[in-house]
């Protein structure tokens, strides 16, 4: 049999993995698998060369062990090991697996109980309500089908940005290294347009040696454009889009007289602009950034001189809302601190769990206690650049009150409030739950505000323009959760929460140091949303946030 290139392995690598997590056993090699499969669909470098040139361990999570899987996968598209995994399970029941909230082990006891070998299978036995009367399924399981079945469909081959960005970044650097005479390699794509969910992975380079027409080529699962220097801003342009992006564009030029190609915009058989920057300035517009780039009607905001400047990663000057090992983090207060002074930030804003989440280790008020104890100690030795911050993640309970009482929460720099439970509450009472807790006078920032956690749940039910409206009338700023399985606010609401008057704030519910690099993703989906710095919490310098949380409670006190 002829070698397979590294989409085929990748994808039969990616089926040795669900098989494997279907048999049982060590969960970890299943996932090592599934990693492997996604680095593979995302080569720079023809897999026949890294193979002939014994250099598969190269590839991010791959081994010697599943190096050696890879090149009996590509030399006969097959392996044995496979194949006897083949015979226990029939393929369609794979298809399950991409169900969020489906395990593998209820996969399998989907298919040995009630024989459903695919997923319109599975759909018809929920809707026929015979999973919640199967023993060991139930009703539970069954609405979380329903429920799920359409995140699974919508986000069937999309990755989360951390990881595209890991693919992306490997990508980069092996087309660099193996083809040394291109230039300007960018990434283009969803992921430049910051996308919170990717699903094609994109590059663009200059090659002296390429047409005027860009060439693209798929290097398996990923988009290669090449094209010489006069063009190459038009060849990033069009691999960037989004369609409707250039539909717009493309509009434009014609109403101009012009034609906008993927070789740049002309005016009739001349080339008049092949650089981005260009073609924008020919059209009558200032350069739009790439996140903004949806179709939204940013061309006619920048026709008319209008167009925001986005908040930047340089903007930021401190970090809020992150967890210690005192509730559920992976590090003491004074690693995070001097991790996010290292960052070059000029706060800290721990926030730890509260003591109605016992799943995550909330502090009781003696922990609390301790904790500023702490805090001053270290804040002590900081000394006036450098501050922590004393906050708390306050549970908004299923009546919208806040789990501690005032006087818990009075000595608090700020107090994020969120919901982490009781997510089945109708439209109604959980916009109500969502505004008492708001009118709240101890509320700073409402945290991850519809609870969506992507690819693996919705949101809840809530009136996102009531919510937002209030947060805008009792001075409660919109967090924008930065980590990826959250990215919460959604961008496409960020708008109407500026249009209301409401202050966001960038937050990257850390609890490790790697996760205080999340606050990146924040920032893109806040210039998504159009969000400027001087409407970012987190943009104020050290004074001024001290400043505004000082004036804050004393209004408290006023009122008291």
């Amino acid at each position: 049999m002829a070698s397979v290139d590294a989409r085929t392995v990748a994808s039969l690598l990616r089926e040795y993995a669900q098989r494997t997590a279907l048999r049982g056993g060590n969960p970890y090699r299943a996932k090592a698998y599934s990693r492997a499969a996604d680095s593979l669909a995302a080569l720079a470098v023809p897999l026949h060369v890294l193979i002939a040139e014994d250099r598969l361990t190269e590839i991010p999570g791959v081994g010697e062990a599943i190096a050696d899987i890879i090149t009996k996968l590509h030399k006969s598209g097959t392996h044995p090991s496979l194949e006897k995994l083949r015979k226990e399970i029939p393929e369609g029941v794979l298809e399950m697996l991409v169900v969020p909230g489906l395990p593998p082990e209820k996969v399998l006891r989907l298919y040995k109980e009630l024989r459903i070998t695919s997923l319109p299978g599975l759909e018809a036995a929920a809707k026929e309500d015979r999973i919640k009367t199967a023993k060991g399924l139930g009703a539970a399981l069954q609405t979380k089908i329903l429920q799920n079945l359409a995140i699974a469909k919508a986000g069937e081959g999309r990755l989360h940005l951390q990881r595209a960005a890991a693919l992306l970044a490997h990508a980069k650097d092996s087309l660099r290294k193996g083809r040394p005479e291109l230039k300007r390699v960018t990434i283009a794509g969803e992921f430049r347009r910051g996308c919170e969910l990717v699903g094609d992975l994109a590059i663009v380079a200059e090659s002296a040696k390429a047409n005027k027409t860009p060439k693209a080529s798929a290097a398996d699962g990923l988009q290669i454009r090449l094209s010489d220097r006069d063009h190459f801003g038009a060849a990033l342009l069009f691999a960037t889009g989004s369609a409707a992006h250039m539909e717009k564009l493309q509009h434009l030029a014609a109403e101009k007289g012009m034609r906008l190609q993927t070789d740049g915009l002309h005016n009739g058989r001349t080339l008049i602009a092949g650089e981005e920057v260009e073609i924008y300035r020919a059209l009558g517009l200032p350069f739009i950034d790439p996140e903004l780039r949806e179709g939204r009607g940013e061309v006619e905001l920048a026709l008319k001189g209008k167009l925001p400047k986005l908040v930047t990663d340089k903007d930021l000057r401190g970090i809020l809302h992150c967890h210690i090992d005192a509730s559920d983090g992976t590090e003491t207060l004074e690693t995070m601190a001097k991790a996010t002074r290292q960052r070059g930030f000029e706060y800290f804003g721990v926030a730890d769990h509260s003591k109605s989440a016992h799943y995550a280790g909330g502090l009781s008020v003696e922990e609390i206690a301790q904790q500023h104890r702490e805090a001053d100690r270290l804040n002590k030795r900081f000394g006036k650049d450098f501050r922590i911050l004393k906050g708390i993640e306050s549970d908004i309970l299923a009546d919208g009150s806040l789990d501690y009482d005032d006087d818990v929460l009075e000595p608090f720099d700020f107090v994020v409030a969120s919901i982490h439970g009781r997510f089945k509450l109708d439209r109604k009472a959980q916009t109500q739950r969502l505004l008492r807790a708001i009118s709240n006078p101890y509320t700073t920032i409402i945290g991850h505000m519809t609870g969506r956690q992507l690819q693996r749940r919705p949101g809840y039910e809530i009136d996102v323009e009531k919510v937002l409206r209030a947060c805008a009338k009792h001075d409660v700023v919109v967090e924008i959760n930065a980590h990826p399985w959250r990215l919460d606010l959604d961008w496409r609401w960020h708008q109407a929460g500026l249009e209301f008057g409401c202050m966001l704030s960038i937050n990257p519910d850390a609890h490790s140091i790697p996760e205080l690099d999340h606050m990146h993703w924040g920032v893109l989906m806040a210039r998504n949303g159009g969000v400027p710095a001087d409407r970012v919490l987190n943009a104020m310098k050290l004074p001024e946030i001290t400043r505004y949380f000082r004036q804050k409670r004393r209004s408290l006190a006023r009122a008291a």
